[in-house]
């Protein structure tokens, strides 16, 4: 599946300057950073089992994922019984999800190659549409940031745990890895594009993604001329979608946490 996702924020200027330097000569971490302890995902998953957003989720089941600045294909009496009907309820693990991390793309020493930026919790409706529902920690809480259509986060988490690896994501190009034993594993059409069928090492997966956004880090001239929130064409071309937001670090969460309406609402297709 690819996906359209609101970025969040800047990282640290040193980023820029590891950059500039080209790749570090010292040995990369090989893993992703440290699993969210049980009582972090428990608070996530309270925030998500929150009653007003279960609202919110049989709204977006009714609108079968219209963003609420677009008209429904229904009108509001008919969304308001169609919401009810939805009857959402969250379905298995909230999970870590993890990001290409900005530090790894740089060549900076130690950096994981991913980082987590947020939990997600699948959610169901009864006529069988799902959505996961973002959750991350601000200012000392759990929140809602997002609701998206699918189930990439959680179906992907399952799939590489399943495999005794870890999930993760480059959303520039919309593609879905597993790391497992130093290597970089496929996990949908995007991915086997990038790295091959059968995957990468960590350190030649390291050189792509350095040569693909080392230059447009946050602190680089991309990135002060003001473009590192917009669209990279080529990007957008590979995943086949209208554009890919580019590298910045903890991309998704700028926006501000769900309250009384859902937010950052976005549809995806299944790639692989």
């Amino acid at each position: 599946m690819s996906s359209h996702r609101v970025r969040l924020a800047r990282a640290a200027a040193a980023l820029a300057a590891a950059a500039a330097l080209g790749l570090a000569t010292a040995p990369l971490a090989q893993a992703t950073d440290q699993q969210p302890g049980a009582g972090d995902l428990a608070a996530a998953r309270a925030a998500a089992q929150n009653p007003s957003v279960l609202d919110q989720l049989g709204h977006f089941f009714a609108r079968k994922g219209v963003p609420p600045t677009q008209p429904p294909a229904i009108g509001p009496s008919d969304e308001t019984q169609a919401a009810r009907a939805a009857a959402p309820r969250l379905s298995g693990d909230t999970v870590p999800v993890r990001t290409l991390d900005a530090g790894f793309v740089a060549g900076k020493p130690g950096a994981p190659v991913a980082t987590v930026e947020f939990t997600a919790t699948k959610a169901v409706a009864a006529d069988g549409q799902a959505a996961s529902v973002w959750t991350a920690q601000q200012n000392g809480s759990w929140r809602v940031v997002n609701i998206a259509s699918g189930s990439d986060e959680t179906d992907y988490a399952a799939r590489a745990a399943a495999d005794g690896g870890t999930a993760f994501r480059e959303p520039q190009l919309g593609a879905w890895y597993e790391l497992k034993d130093g290597r970089i594993l496929p996990l949908d059409d995007t991915a086997r594009r990038s790295v091959g069928a059968h995957g990468t090492t960590v350190a030649a997966y390291q050189q792509l993604v350095h040569q693909r956004y080392g230059d447009k880090l946050p602190g680089s001239a991309y990135d002060t001329a003001g473009k590192a929130g917009g669209f990279q064409a080529d990007a957008a071309s590979a995943s086949g979608s209208s554009g890919a937001p580019l590298l910045t670090a903890g991309t998704a969460l700028g926006a501000t946490a769900l309250a009384g309406a859902v937010i950052g609402v976005r549809s995806r297709r299944r790639k692989g």
